[in-house]
């Protein structure tokens, strides 16, 4: 069900587009993520860029303030919004090809990560076609690691820890690290800290900051490892009303949005890590007895991922294998 606040959003996005002509429009966009965090920060100064050099205006609504995270996607298939942000490995029950990414070492680095994007462009762009939206940019998370209550230093400190996570593949990896891993909405992390539901994350930096992770835990164990994506997303629909100048300004401007939000991830990273040691957590790299046995998993986890992906996604794969 929507909520009053939603129905009159989409309400007022609907009056908006019968008032205005196709060279001039106002957008609300949702977001799953506070101001303080860089995705925010990077959805904002893509949003000035459009607003000056287009006659569109988009207002922002962050940190789930119009719809939650995980129901952005299906509200921009049903045209309740025009444009929002979403994470990608939610979707891994739609097609695998969204979890890619999600799986431990497939791209270790951020160029890794930065070469499977560009192979996976054309096969997102098909499917999110069929649904009737059109991906504007990509934007890398920072490596993940363990957020716990005591220090991780071998793989035994994990076992029957319950876990929160945030995708299909990441509850898997949890469970073979010896984790009782959940999926879980990033807002509802806090509640479920104070429940007892959970008393651990796999999660970056970034995320450990937004949801204060020092109330909760005390280390963090970096093992990169994943490297998952954000996208912009848009409505063919909404994206269509405006005028050509307004399509290649909006165009041109998430081009600059993908790679500054790329470098915002890398460069944050080490301050994120140090914002944590501030608020009293011990920062670490993981064991490499932790690391060794998350590549094993990774390797392990492709071969499964194979089973269950079309043969065009593979080719992606394999492709990207291939010159990784």
């Amino acid at each position: 069900m929507i909520g009053l606040r939603i129905k009159t959003a989409v309400a007022a996005i609907a009056a908006t587009f019968a008032a205005h002509s196709a060279n001039a429009a106002d957008w609300i966009m949702a977001s799953g993520y506070p101001d303080s965090n860089f995705h925010t920060k990077n959805v904002r100064l893509f949003i000035e860029e459009v607003k000056s050099t287009s006659s569109l205006n988009i207002q922002l609504n962050p940190n789930d303030t119009l719809i939650k995270l995980d129901a952005i996607k299906t509200a921009l298939q049903r045209g309740q919004i025009p444009i929002g942000e979403i994470r990608l490995g939610v979707y891994g029950n739609e097609d695998p090809m969204y979890i890619l990414a999600g799986l431990p070492f497939i791209s270790g680095t951020y160029a890794e990560a930065w070469l499977l994007k560009d192979f996976q462009k054309s096969y997102f762009d098909k499917i999110f076609k069929e649904q009737g939206l059109k991906i504007l940019y990509y934007s890398a998370w920072p490596g993940q690691g363990f957020y716990t209550k005591t220090p991780v230093n071998t793989l035994a400190d994990f076992k029957g820890l319950k876990l929160r996570i945030y995708s299909t593949a990441t509850q898997q990896m949890g469970e073979m690290l010896g984790f009782n891993a959940t999926i879980l909405p990033f807002a509802e992390v806090p509640q479920a800290f104070s429940t007892g539901l959970i008393e651990a994350l796999f999660t970056s930096p970034q995320t450990g900051i937004d949801i204060q992770a020092w109330d909760n835990t005390k280390y963090f164990t970096y093992a990169g490892a994943i490297f998952s994506k954000n996208a912009v997303v848009v409505s063919e629909k909404a994206f269509a009303s405006l005028s050509a100048a307004d399509q290649a300004a909006v165009l041109e401007a998430a081009k600059k949005a993908e790679l500054r939000g790329w470098e915002m991830s890398a460069e944050t990273t080490a301050e994120q890590i140090k914002t944590l040691t501030t608020n009293g957590m011990t920062a670490t790299k993981a064991p490499p007895e932790v690391t060794e046995r998350m590549q094993e998993i990774g390797l392990e986890m492709i071969k499964t991922w194979r089973k269950d992906a079309s043969p065009e996604a593979i080719a992606v794969l394999d492709r990207y294998l291939a010159v990784r």
